[in-house]
């Protein structure tokens, strides 16, 4: 039976909207046969928070919101970019190509119909079924697998920023654990602030099946080891997607109780109400500190960027429009009227020719510049508030001050050798180095976060002439665009063209 509080809730109008069936066990088992599309599956009805029954759910989404996690999750490879910032448009090309290649949407007529869901899902489309390589499957089954975990954990069930095993993480005396070359650990680590507990993760994606999973459970069983004394929740997400059928995540869970998280290295945990560390700027050092962490590829690729490719599109400056909600981080802008009527009312007073009058006036009617770049290869356009450009600016600094004491870190450091160094030495070297990196970043922690907010109040009032290594005030655009689709968060900006969306098989 559908629930009654959502009989009026009014139907999805998002281009890009489309539903993903969610299977939550107890344990791995063998992959469901056709239940995506038979089973009868209820509506996600635990927003931000682990659902509190196994079973079938239909959560709906955005293309743009399993975009942002894309672009969001995995190993963090900045303190190797502070030589060649412009890497990172690569890096974020890398991370969206897989899914753009190889995933097309389809309209799906369910056993079990759910009120307002879109009727669409992903599925592979023809190029991956009938010509990609066993290698270029692999790479989706990668990249697929590690997107709709971040999805999963974040966009549906509420968890904090997400970290990878080997970049540690906000807890120094765990993550000194986690960097044990000896041990096979899961993929992920977060903190789950509704639940109060850690939560390790690790991704599965392609065709998975049980004889894929049950390795990444020992894994997650590893990482427990690490974690054992503390509240922590397991969590196994398969992406599975198969010939001629619709992508469908299984997670496997377990919980554990155990005592509450451990604070920061330098000092009490600053309380945060539940919802995306960007919700909570204002009044928690940590969130600010893990927000700009997460947003350094999109700042390296703005701050490298062409300065004629640079553009400022203009938001409320009031973000509570713009807070978690309750099915994902992102807010689709093309029904936000306020934004709609207040651009418009900037266009209707001041010609397009007098740009230092429109942005004065932009900023005069409250309405926010958000820096943003066309990532080059994709029709993806990222960008981010001066605040948050500020703190990632200041973010940079400090990191490339580490580097430049880390031996051996930086490219230009690297011994050439005529004959290539044994692969597992390599990797072990290379290991030592991270390691070095991430323990200074966490000696420096309390000095950092301090600088950070510094920058980031202070951003509020600078010019981006002031912020960009070029010296120039990109152009606002306040144009129509028919065909873009703009998402936004209290402090990140995301777009891409409806005509990119994955092929659509009507």
């Amino acid at each position: 039976m559908i629930p009654a509080d959502l009989s009026d809730a009014p139907p999805l109008v998002y281009a890009d909207s489309l539903d993903i069936p969610v299977l939550i066990r107890d344990g791995p088992a063998k992959r469901p046969h056709q239940q995506w599309r038979t089973a009868k599956a209820e509506p996600w009805t635990s927003p931000g928070a682990f659902p509190a029954a196994d079973g079938w759910y239909l959560p709906t989404t955005t293309w743009r919101e399993i975009i942002k996690a894309a672009t969001e999750v995995g190993r963090d490879v900045t303190p190797w970019l502070h030589q060649a910032p412009q890497l990172a448009r690569g890096e974020l090309v890398a991370r969206v190509a897989p899914l753009y290649a190889y995933l097309g949407m389809h309209d799906v007529e369910p056993k079990h119909p759910l009120p307002h869901a879109s009727g669409r899902r992903l599925t592979l489309n023809a190029v991956y079924e009938h010509g990609t390589e066993r290698s270029g499957k692999n790479i989706l089954g990668y990249r697929l697998g590690m997107t709709m975990a971040e999805w999963a954990c974040r966009s549906l069930m509420g968890l904090g920023q997400t970290w990878h095993i080997e970049d540690g993480g906000p807890v120094p005396a765990l993550a000194a654990t986690f960097k044990d070359p000896s041990r096979t650990l899961p993929d992920l680590w977060g903190r789950h602030e509704v639940e109060n507990a850690y939560w390790l993760i690790e991704a599965k994606g392609g065709n998975v099946g049980l004889p894929h999973l049950a390795p990444g459970w020992k894994q997650l069983a590893e990482g427990g080891k690490v974690l054992h004394a503390f509240a922590h929740r397991r969590i196994l997400c398969g992406a599975s997607v198969q010939s001629k059928g619709d992508l469908f995540i299984t997670i496997d869970h377990e919980q554990h109780p155990g005592q509450p998280p451990l604070p920061p290295a330098n000092g009490p945990a600053q309380p945060k109400a539940p919802g995306a560390p960007e919700d909570h700027l204002g009044e928690s050092d940590d969130a600010l500190m893990e927000t700009a962490r997460a947003q350094m590829l999109v700042y390296l690729a703005l701050r490298s960027a062409p300065p004629s490719q640079l553009r400022t599109v203009a938001l409320p400056g009031d973000r509570s429009t713009r807070r978690r909600r309750p099915d994902g981080l992102t807010t689709p802008l093309e029904r936000d009227s306020l934004t709609r009527a207040m651009r418009a009312a900037v266009r209707a007073e001041v010609p397009a020719t007098d740009e230092p009058t429109r942005r004065a006036h932009t900023r005069g009617i409250g309405l926010d510049d958000f820096l943003t770049y066309r990532i080059p290869g994709t029709e993806l356009q990222l960008g981010m508030s001066r605040r948050l450009f500020a703190a990632c600016d200041q973010l940079r600094y400090e990191d490339q001050v580490i580097a430049e004491r880390t031996p051996g870190l930086r490219a230009e450091d690297q011994r050439i050798a005529d004959e290539s160094a044994d692969e597992e030495a390599e990797e072990q070297h290379r290991r030592d180095q991270r390691r070095v990196f991430r323990e200074t970043q966490d000696q420096r922690r309390e000095l950092i976060q301090e600088r950070l907010r510094d920058a980031y109040e202070d951003g509020a009032t600078r010019q981006w002439s002031d912020l960009l290594p070029a010296h120039q005030e990109p152009r606002l655009d306040l144009d129509e665009h028919p065909g873009i689709l703009e998402a936004a968060t209290p402090e990140t900006y995301l777009a891409l063209r409806q005509d990119d969306l994955p092929y659509h098989r009507r």
